[in-house]
């Protein structure tokens, strides 16, 4: 079974965990995005209005440890600005080149690689990764995970999911 192939169960249930399944999937989802693909350091999922909805949160755990942190900062919302300003300005450029909707931005820098890719309800899917991962990779992995969120990220999942990153800061 692919890793991003766990099925779904009914709308909006509650887990025991205080959270629905379909957030405990997106959690999941984006797990496996950091665990199985190689040379991805972290992972944002930020809401239209640039709010950080889902994170791998690496800097959390390497502070956390005594570490040096290897995600922008270490920190999931500097990711998430980050993802949240290239967006704005890469659709802008696209505006005045009258060249449509953007689906998809790549930035490659010398010490690091930055992906971000349009998830349907106009959230964003930012990756960081290092310089010399396989783009190629990292994108189709991108592409399976916005293939999957994009079907369950309403309005409602948005809000629970704002609500959760509220409560853990």
């Amino acid at each position: 079974m692919n890793a991003y192939t766990k099925p779904s169960p009914g709308p909006q249930a509650t887990s025991s965990y205080g959270v629905s399944h379909e957030a405990r999937n997106l959690h999941w989802l984006l797990s496996n995005l950091v665990d199985e693909v190689p040379g991805v350091h972290s992972v944002a999922v930020v809401s239209s209005d640039g709010l950080l909805l889902l994170s791998s949160d690496p800097g959390q755990a390497a502070a956390q440890a005594g570490e040096i942190q290897e995600g922008p900062k270490g920190s999931s919302a500097d990711l998430a600005t980050i993802v949240s300003g290239l967006a704005a300005l890469t659709n802008g450029a696209s505006k005045l080149m009258d060249a449509g909707n953007v689906k998809q931005t790549m930035v490659a820098m010398e010490d690091g690689s930055l992906f971000v890719m349009t998830i349907s309800d106009g959230s964003l899917l930012g990756v960081h990764a290092t310089p010399d991962c396989d783009m190629s990779v990292v994108a189709y992995h991108m592409a399976l995970f916005v293939g999957r969120a994009g079907h369950v990220l309403t309005p409602e999942l948005r809000s629970e999911l704002r609500k959760s990153m509220e409560r853990d800061q």
